[in-house]
């Protein structure tokens, strides 16, 4: 190979002619597009929105920025619009058991009118009972019952009294209740009198007392009778009379209203008893503040404190969970904090007297119940970070119900009693969104999965660079332009952005799909189209906003930079030594990507054929570092020690490198170096070199060959650039190069060099001079030649090796 096979400065970045667009500006543009090169995402979002069946709920996987959520968004927007408005659900009042809330569905909106017509129920309520307690009719009927007692009471009484006095005794009445005394001539007799009384006399009278007594006890102990029978007619009275005040309200009002839904009217039905049997709860209302006030106002501020202060009357509220008068179609919703209480729903508490209470009025929804009838769409990483989410998920999409209930329930750390809600039905499409390493994750690991999220929606990374893809590309930047108010984009730097489209995928045939760098490059480029005045954002604009993004993110790039112009980090750009090279790596740090080149070196000598690397020794290297580590003893194995035992130790390492060592793009480099320290022949330090290597010598591939060659590039142009300094690549990396300007134009100026090779005797001619030389028949290598000199080195070690054996100074 020589100079003349360097690469051509179009080889280096592919231009975007914008000739090719029949636009003028971006405003000239349908900007309805929103969602570009994701056709076999696009195809499984629309395949699992529209199966029913269990099961087929979507995982959107991708790296973040690809659109995901705008995609899957748009396509249920647009899915759900058509789809029937769900039903409404409330929770109401357990009146045979309090604690298990019962739920009721209503057709959209019917659940909030429910609630209100409830409300207006309480004050009628307040109203027309304590009207009907407080009427003539009433308190006439109810004093009868009194009286009739009363005469009962006094004629029971009366009765005995006579009978008493037929006898010489009589039925008095004493501070400590009735008694029976002794008479004579009429008058009670007093203590001294019956003392002078004959005993006869005495125990006549006795005898008598005895016996009214015995009667007295026996009508003392029928009146609690008479008093019972009394609260009793009082009651059904009151029963009685609450019927007729009440009955219409429901009857004739509410029962009719919603005689169409069964659950509704037995609601009612409950509540109607309820109101009647707590009639009283109506009465105790405080009128001591009314004052001079109108007494309907009264009444209706006695009613508001009576509320606030008793919670009894939150039985006859409605709680609607799910209010869908505002819905259009079927709910889509983003639950962006999916914590289990906030999925399922919780039971609030209110803390009273030191104490918490609670009540089906503090029930809440959580997302599901929101999405019920519709698509709920979450992060797989929030909902699996959060404790129990994932499980709960499950479990309402295996059941078909939301069952509301205390995280420490689902764990069985708690036991004390609380409320237990009716389990709502769910009918939801899930639409989880999350990175390609989750979904395979959860794939394989839970059982579940597969079971419940049947549709993979995986979006791409990149398509491919074609005018039609590149006016998709020019109509999507029309579209944000549209939406977020930015600038028009002239035709020119459309160009340019899809220029660096193709930078960002690492690939000139091919441009990126991660929308949201591109989309932030976009309204960096018209803030600075505003601040240049310019009417539409031209190349310069994009220009200006890349080059601002690289500067805002170029500290650590400048300060590694600096150590090597400094000389605090050793990298040679002239000369040439054995045994060392310049490889090259990236460093990401954040969103920002930079090359850095690193010194290699290697060091050779007699042993047992085994090649050290320092980095794996010392826990710095990764494993993909020391798998093309091993690979050289592959390679040195397999050309060299055919017919001969590979008598050397070589050690390889990274100098001054104080961090993990990963990948094994390196491995070409430190072939390269290992073959200059057996031959002996010097690398031209002018070079940096990236490539991986197999076991055959092929040069292979590798990633962010742009970054790596600006790398190097720029340490080159600080220290001045001579014509002779450049870059060995891949051949196979050739249709990545999307170089910066400034890189291309050196190398069209002669300036700069860029090499493609295939293979490692065509790297190691171009960094030595020297010919790798090809093995003839007899299977030996020309003289001056890399190979010849390798092959003899590893021979005078064998002999070495031999020699010592022999004399018995190797001890085994």
């Amino acid at each position: 190979m020589t100079i003349q096979e360097r690469l051509s400065p179009a080889s280096l970045y592919r231009q975007c002619d914008p000739a090719q667009f029949s636009f003028q500006t971006t405003a000239d543009l349908d900007d309805s597009i929103a969602i570009i090169g994701q056709d076999r995402a696009v195809d499984a979002i629309q395949f699992g929105i529209s199966m029913v069946q269990d099961g087929y709920n979507l995982f959107a996987l991708g790296p973040n920025g690809v659109g995901k959520y705008t995609a899957v968004c748009r396509y249920l927007d647009q899915y759900a619009h058509n789809k029937p408005t769900p039903p409404d659900w409330c929770y109401v009042y357990n009146f045979a058991q309090p604690h298990q809330p019962n739920a009721i569905s209503l057709p959209a909106g019917k659940a909030n009118e429910l609630s209100q017509d409830m409300a207006h129920l309480l004050d009628e309520l307040f109203t027309v009972l304590p009207v009907t307690f407080e009427s003539e009719e009433y308190q006439t009927q109810r004093q009868a019952i009194q009286d009739r007692l009363q005469a009962r009471q006094e004629d029971g009484l009366e009765k005995l009294d006579e009978s008493a006095r037929q006898e010489s005794v009589a039925l008095i009445k004493t501070p400590q209740g009735f008694a029976i005394a002794p008479l004579q001539e009429g008058e009670v007799i007093r203590p001294e009198q019956f003392q002078k009384l004959t005993d006869e006399e005495k125990q006549q009278y006795e005898q008598t007392i005895e016996k009214f007594q015995n009667n007295l006890q026996k009508l003392m102990r029928q009146m609690p009778q008479w008093s019972r029978q009394s609260r009793e007619e009082v009651r059904q009275l009151n029963q009685e009379m609450a019927t007729f005040s009440v009955s219409p309200l429901f009857t004739d009002e509410l029962i009719k209203k919603y005689e169409a839904y069964p659950e509704v009217v037995d609601y009612l039905e409950t509540v109607k008893v309820d109101v009647i049997q707590n009639a009283d709860k109506f009465l105790q209302v405080d009128d001591s503040s009314s004052g001079g006030q109108n007494p309907m106002m009264a009444l209706m501020q006695a009613r508001q404190q009576q509320t606030a202060v008793s919670p009894f009357f939150n039985r006859y509220q409605v709680n609607v969970l799910v209010d869908n008068s505002q819905t259009h179609g079927a709910p889509v919703i983003y639950a962006d904090h999916p914590t289990f209480a906030n999925l399922i729903g919780r039971v609030e508490h209110e803390a009273r007297m030191g104490a918490l209470f609670t009540d089906f009025s503090m029930i809440k929804p959580g997302s599901l119940h929101r999405a019920n009838g519709g698509y709920l769409i979450l992060d797989a990483r929030k909902v699996l970070l959060n404790p129990q989410s994932w499980e709960c998920l499950k479990r309402v999409l295996q059941s078909g119900e939301i069952r509301i209930e205390p995280l420490e329930y689902s764990l069985g750390l708690m036991s004390t009693a609380t409320l237990e809600p009716e389990p709502i039905p769910v009918e939801v499409k899930v639409v989880l969104l999350g990175e390609r390493h989750l979904y395979y994750l959860l794939y394989q690991l839970d059982p579940d999965f597969a079971e419940l999220f049947k549709v993979a929606a995986d979006f791409e990374e990149e398509m491919m660079r074609n005018e039609a893809n590149s006016l998709l590309y020019a109509q999507f930047i029309s579209s944000l332009a549209d939406r977020e108010n930015l600038h028009a984009f002239s035709r020119e730097a459309v160009a340019r952005i899809i220029e660096y489209s193709s930078r960002l995928a690492g690939d000139a045939e091919r441009l990126s799909t991660h929308m949201q760098p591109m989309a932030d490059l976009m309204r960096e480029a018209s803030y600075w189209s505003g601040q240049n005045h310019h009417e539409l954002v031209q190349p310069a604009d994009v220009e200006k906003a890349i080059e601002a993004q690289r500067y805002r993110n170029g500290r650590i790039r400048e300060r590694m930079q600096e150590m090597i112009l400094r000389e605090t980090v050793l990298i040679d750009t002239d000369g040439a030594v054995v045994g060392q090279i310049n490889g090259l790596s990236v460093i990401s740090v954040g969103q920002h990507s930079f090359g850095q080149p690193s010194r290699i070196t290697a060091r050779v000598r007699l042993g047992k054929g085994e090649v050290i690397d320092i980095e794996r020794q010392v826990e710095l290297g990764g494993p993909l570092h020391s798998k093309g580590v091993l690979i050289l003893s592959g390679f040195l194995g397999g050309r060299y020690a055919g017919k001969r035992p590979l008598s050397l130790t070589a050690s390889l390492v990274f100098e001054q490198s104080y961090g993990g060592v990963d990948g094994d793009s390196a491995s070409s480099a430190e072939l390269y170096t290992l073959l200059s320290a057996m031959s002996g022949v010097p690398i031209k330090q002018s070079f940096a070199v990236t490539g991986s290597v197999n076991q055959r010598g092929q040069v292979q591939a590798i990633g962010g060959v742009n970054e790596k060659i600006e790398g190097f590039f720029d340490i080159c142009q600080a220290r001045g650039l001579t014509g002779e300094q450049g870059v060995l690549i891949p051949a196979a990396n050739v249709k990545n190069l999307m170089l910066r300007h400034d890189v291309v134009e050196a190398v069209a100026e002669g300036q700069f060099n860029i090499y493609p090779v295939e293979t490692i005797d065509e790297g190691i001619e171009l960094l030595t001079g020297m010919s790798a030389g090809k093995m003839d028949e007899d299977g030996r290598y020309p003289p001056e030649t890399i190979n010849r000199r390798v092959a003899d080195y590893l021979d005078s070690l064998a002999e070495t090796q031999r020699s010592f054996l022999e004399n018995g100074k190797v001890k085994h």
